[in-house]
């Protein structure tokens, strides 16, 4: 019995096999291709049809001397994205004619016979275009998807994201992980963000939510002792978005019984290690650990990019004696004097540091203070205050520039976090050209907000770090939590922890939440009532797959690795939707509409 080979798998009734690996092996065999016309060329009555699908572009020509007149007349009328049939003999192109830049470009087809199987009205956008044009505005590639996700790196990035779902769950399985399915149509809880509501027709009154994680279904997969799961996940979140937020997204969710951190992170890593190598990018392991106060007093930021070492300093000590009082009424109040130093960084322009205090100002800063020192003294909001000691202290030479914020730590951070990787790209500043890994461990449980009011700082399911276990009633502020981040060059690509398997201290975290027993009981009785049952340790983490697809092809949106996005205004404007209803299909779900001013 013959084997089967690649293009047998490709054949179907239609076509002989995908056309991207043709080339001059093929000299002299009979195929059937099918595709759409990228372009086509008129000769003079000699037709050069350049014929694309999935697996790329091959050229047909189109003659009297050996195409059917029928056929002929088919191809003088083709345009763009018409469907069609080829059949012919594979030829070498003349040595003149051959293309190095395709990938067939040393072969074509001379057609017996062209068919017409699908006839396509003027495209709206194009999909062939060269490569000095730019793309049409985003907004209308969207509206005409189809078109759009024809392009070949739209085809590419979808064929990589493939690839990387599929390597996912081999290696999964490799690991004895078992894929399930949990529900879409859920219970409303409070996990952070806003649920999408789906309204009951069965049950007037009552509503179903979907999913922002599988975060509960998991924890009672591990009470029901199937030991280690995962999932290609999708979750919805109705919140504002950005370039690396969808209202609908896909997660690799994990989760796993009788474990602590370590068995989870080297698990991860190689996962890690096994996707970069599928889309040709490095992750060296183990990762480096950053304890998340670190992070924040380094770097500003619990997803600190590593490619760019430059620190956060604490100037409090060497700005303390200022006679300015932005700075010391910042530090009498209790907050810091914290800043960057950019050697070489006085060639900045007033622009480019107008810029920067924008952005310090976006982070919630109410302004940035900056400094360059020269050869006789320096420049800048806080130069009339310095002297040459203040010079000294910070580490300053001439030529280089100082960006310091003053007050609390939770405004000077994210200030500053805003500013860093912006400026050293302003001073052309190039990243490692290594991939730069990450974990950010020891997550506080808690956050405080408003009135004093606690918020979780992940979420209300992680269990306290052991250090800290005896703390958590008396001091929940002060306790840290066994939560973990993995960080790709300043990207968060997951979230997880070790969760809490025994109900008594799940529920004191949700009280510091601010529920009442009563609530706790309803919102989460179901799992309080699993881990009463015997629920192991265990624990697991998300990692957001159209993010990593994303970065790891350096993308600049994540609606350049889905298929069909949501706009920034979380609009589908391909398929138009949302959409009102109807009063009767509003009468059906038991729901009424009220207008803004009702």
């Amino acid at each position: 019995m013959e084997s089967i080979t690649e293009f047998d798998l490709e054949k179907t009734s239609y076509r002989s096999r995908f056309m991207g690996s043709i080339n001059g092996q093929d000299e002299g065999t009979t195929l059937q291709l099918c595709g759409w016309v990228h372009r086509r060329r008129d000769l003079g009555g000699l037709y050069f049809i350049d014929l694309r699908d999935r697996s790329g572009v091959f050229q047909v020509s189109v003659g009297p001397d050996w195409t059917d007149p029928e056929s002929l007349a088919i191809a003088r009328d083709l345009g763009a994205e018409d469907v069609v049939e080829v059949e012919g003999e594979v030829t070498l192109r003349p040595s003149d004619a051959r293309n190095p830049e395709m990938a067939t470009g040393e072969v074509e087809m001379k057609a017996t016979r062209v068919r017409l199987l699908n006839e396509a009205v003027t495209p709206a956008i194009p999909v062939f275009r060269s490569p000095e044009e730019e793309l049409p505005s985003e907004d209308l590639r969207l509206r005409h998807r189809v078109l759009d996700l024809r392009r070949a790196e739209m085809q590419r990035n979808l064929e990589l994201r493939h690839c990387l779902v599929l390597a996912v769950r081999n290696y999964m399985d490799g690991l004895g992980f078992f894929e399930v399915e949990t529900p879409i149509l859920t219970k409303p809880t409070p996990e952070g963000a806003r649920d999408y509501l789906v309204p009951s027709r069965n049950h007037p009154g009552e509503f179903f939510a979907l999913p922002q994680s599988p975060q509960l279904y998991k924890q009672l997969l591990m009470a029901s002792g199937l030991d280690r799961y995962f999932q290609i996940a999708r979750c919805f979140r109705d919140e504002d978005l950005r370039a690396d937020r969808q209202p609908e997204f896909t997660q690799i969710d994990i989760e796993a019984s009788f474990i602590q951190p370590e068995d989870l992170f080297g698990w991860i890593e190689g996962l890690m290690e096994s996707l970069a190598a599928v889309a040709g990018r490095e992750a060296t392991i183990p990762f480096p650990r950053m304890p998340y106060g670190e992070a924040l007093e380094s770097f500003g930021s619990d997803r600190p990019d590593l490619r760019y070492a430059l620190k956060i300093q604490d100037w409090t000590e060497a700005l303390g004696t200022l006679e300015f009082r932005v700075v010391q009424g910042a530090i009498e109040a209790g907050g810091r004097a914290r800043g960057l130093m950019f050697e070489d960084g006085a060639r900045l322009s007033r622009k480019q540091i107008e810029a920067l205090e924008s952005a310090a100002k976006a982070a919630g800063a109410p302004g940035l203070l900056w400094v360059k020192r020269t050869d006789d003294g320096g420049s800048g909001p806080l130069s009339r205050f310095l002297e040459e000691t203040h010079y000294e202290a910070l580490g300053m030479s001439p030529g280089d520039l100082a960006l310091v914020a003053a007050g609390p730590d939770s405004m000077t951070s994210p200030a500053l976090d805003a500013v860093r990787v912006p400026a050293l790209t302003a001073l052309g500043v190039e990243p490692t050209e290594e991939d730069a890994w990450l974990w950010v461990v020891d997550f506080p449980i808690f956050e405080e907000i408003e009135d004093g009011a606690l918020t979780p700082a992940h979420h209300p399911f992680v269990h306290p770090h052991p250090e800290d276990a005896h703390q958590l009633e008396t001091e929940p502020l002060k306790t840290r939590g066994q939560a973990y981040d993995l960080v790709f060059n300043g990207v968060e690509f997951g979230s997880g922890s070790i969760r809490n398997h025994r109900p008594e201290i799940q529920r004191t975290i949700l009280r510091h939440l601010g529920l009442t027993d009563q609530e706790i009981d309803h919102k989460f009785g179901f799992l309080l009532e699993a881990l009463t049952l015997g629920a192991p340790p265990h624990g697991g983490i998300a990692l957001g797959m159209d993010r990593i697809v994303k970065d790891f092809l350096g993308t600049p949106s994540l609606r350049d690795v889905i298929a069909f996005p949501k706009t920034t205004a979380a609009r589908a404007l391909f398929e138009g939707a949302p959409t009102p209803l109807s009063d009767e299909e509003l009468r059906e779900l038991h729901l009424q509409r009220f207008g803004p001013e009702e």
